[in-house]
């Protein structure tokens, strides 16, 4: 807490009615009980109002009234409006009369001296008339800070003494720029008051703004930026804003409330004081949008902002409320407006990305593309500002027709597992999965075969329907999308089976402990051993890097295979005939199930 050292106080002057006679009392006496009263409060008002004269009096120049005696300056105060109750009475009863000339040159002098009390106080005690005190909802406790833990009684008896102290001198400072605000407005010197106020609070509010790196910047200065600098520059100003708009903009809008009484001032005061910075402030959102720049995770800084001034625009438009001051709500729009543009034409590009990647996969490779990876890490993120999001799109309609194959469309249905409602964020969120997908569809070409086409399709849609499961997705699209997508990566997985092993399926018998001819038998192990080997063959060299959909595939082969050719060589052997076909029985069910275990590796796990 800032420490004020004030001059000792010294004795005050007593008012004494019987001092040296004035030009006033010299004059010819009042001729009516009004002139008399009139003369009176003039008299009274002229000893203590020379009494503070600082062109007369060298003590008067380096003491305040306030300081120095609070009661003498209410006194002060009120001989001065009880002058201007003498000039009116004077001006209507004796218009040409010396008194009022001489009543007038003092009212000159009370209003210089009010005048720099009222900048002495403003200046001295900015410490306690900070915005933070005087910002709605502000904590106590913020006055005094303490480094540590949980501190001792002693240091909570401190920082409460040091509070009310604190809270005690800003009232105070308060109370006297009201009653001196209030004497200058009615007694006719507003504007010198209002100079005064505007000028040292203004530069305070100033430099409260550039304390929290606040400056103005021209677009082309940004557009030139490093991403890196600039996306320093934003999250610079997510702080300096709700610290402006809670705690500088409302301080100064409470205490101009509290300091004036005249509405057309508290307007013009607060305009002058708060509306450049404030329009500064709320400026900067807008030229980002406007910036070049075409980083991913630009986005994601433009949906900050975005929230940011979503929250804060109420207290921005009770704050601003002054037609004087709509500039600044208009400007807090206009960047929230160029943020929305901003970030739809963003999601466009996105969407153009995806469709214009030309990046290939090996020709062995069945794992899940780069592309399927980086756009569902984006996408996941996206979600986690799907509130924010929804409110963007809120007025963009569904999308009625699609340019994208058929069987890859699929809109969420209405039902209790589906959101509450189908937003245009979700519509969205959908569709650039579809043009993923599709995009995934056209790479799978590169495959060099069908069968490991298949796997890459469904090891992707698997990934993307994994990634929706495991974040803020699955509340955007709803489970009746996860069932579906689900239902579609089961699908492939049965064609990739009947593709690559469908051979090997037919080969085993119906009816595995079916009796059989030597003959009969022979052929049918000749068939599976060949086609086993031939699907094997085919398969080895085929690379799943993700092992749980690699060991998911391997199980739903072995779950087809194995029981049906075990129930058969083991009915085989029961049955003696091994030893008149030893030359076909070249797989046990332990050399199948060891086969299938090695499958799509990669040669180095």
């Amino acid at each position: 807490m800032r420490i004020f050292c004030l001059k000792p106080k010294t004795p005050s002057f007593s008012v004494n009615s019987n001092s040296s006679p004035s030009s006033t009392s010299s004059s010819s006496k009042s001729t009516t009980p009004s002139i008399r009263k009139a003369t009176t409060r003039i008299e009274a008002a002229e000893a203590l109002i020379q009494k503070w004269n600082s062109e007369t009096s060298d003590y008067a120049k380096v003491t305040s009234i306030f300081y120095n005696d609070r009661n003498e300056a209410i006194q002060y105060i009120h001989h001065v409006n009880q002058l201007q109750r003498a000039m009116h009475s004077l001006l209507e009863l004796e218009p040409s009369s010396p008194k009022l000339i001489h009543a007038q040159n003092l009212m000159q002098i009370a209003m210089k001296r009010l005048q720099k009390e009222f900048y002495q106080i403003l200046t001295m005690n900015q410490a306690c008339l900070d915005a933070e005190s005087f910002s709605v909802g502000s904590s106590r406790t913020s006055f005094c800070s303490f480094d540590g833990g949980t501190p001792e009684e002693d240091d909570i008896r401190a920082a409460e003494d040091c509070i009310s102290e604190v809270e005690r001198i800003s009232s105070d400072a308060v109370d006297d720029l009201r009653i001196i605000a209030e004497c200058m407005v009615k007694n006719g010197y507003g504007k010198e008051c209002i100079r005064v106020y505007t000028t040292v609070r203004k530069s305070i509010v100033d430099e409260g703004i550039y304390k929290l790196n606040v400056e103005e910047r021209s677009f082309s200065k940004m557009n030139k930026m490093d991403w890196e600098v600039l996306e320093m520059k934003i999250n610079s100003w997510l702080e300096a804003v709700k610290i402006s708009v809670r705690t500088l903009f409302a301080g100064e809008r409470n205490l101009c409330d509290r300091i004036f009484a005249s509405n057309s001032i508290k307007e013009a005061c607060f305009a002058e004081i708060s509306k450049d910075g404030a329009i500064l402030l709320l400026r900067f959102p807008e030229v980002v949008a406007k910036t070049k720049k075409s980083k991913p995770e630009k986005i994601f800084r433009l949906l900050d902002m975005y929230a940011t001034i979503t929250v804060l625009l109420p207290e921005i438009e009770s704050i601003f409320s002054f037609n004087s001051t709509a500039v600044v709500k208009s400007q807090a729009y206009n960047s929230q407006h160029r943020l929305i543009e901003c970030v739809r034409n963003l999601l466009l590009e996105f969407e153009s990305t995806i469709l214009k990647d030309s990046s290939k996969s090996a020709a062995n490779f069945g794992g899940v593309h780069s592309l399927t990876e980086e756009t569902m890490q984006y996408l996941i993120t996206l979600a986690d500002y799907s509130n924010v999001l929804s409110e963007i799109f809120f007025d963009i309609p569904p999308l009625s027709k699609s340019p994208l194959p058929e069987s890859y469309l699929y809109s969420p249905e209405s039902s209790n597992n589906t959101p509450e409602m189908e937003t245009g964020f979700s519509v969205r969120i959908a569709w650039l999965i579809l043009v993923l997908l599709c995009k995934i569809d056209s790479k799978s070409k590169q495959c060099k075969n069908v069968s490991l086409s298949y796997l890459f399709l469904a090891n992707n849609l698997r990934h993307v329907v994994e990634k929706v499961r495991q974040s803020n997705l699955q509340y955007v699209l709803g489970d009746d999308w996860l069932l579906n997508h689900m239902e579609k990566v089961k699908k492939l997985i049965e064609k990739y089976e009947r593709v690559a092993w469908g051979e090997v399926f037919s080969s085993l018998p119906e009816n595995p402990t079916a009796a059989m001819t030597v003959a009969k038998a022979s052929k049918v192990f000749m068939k599976i051993k060949l086609e086993f080997e031939k699907a094997y063959r085919n398969q080895s060299s085929f690379v799943l890097p993700e092992s749980e959909f690699r060991e998911e595939i391997k199980a739903s082969l072995a779950r087809k295979i194995i029981p049906i050719y075990r129930e058969l060589y083991t009915h085989q052997i029961m049955a003696g005939t091994v030893s008149e076909m030893k030359e076909y029985f070249v797989f046990t069910p332990e050399d199948v199930e060891k086969y299938l275990g090695n499958l799509f590796y990669d040669g180095r796990a």
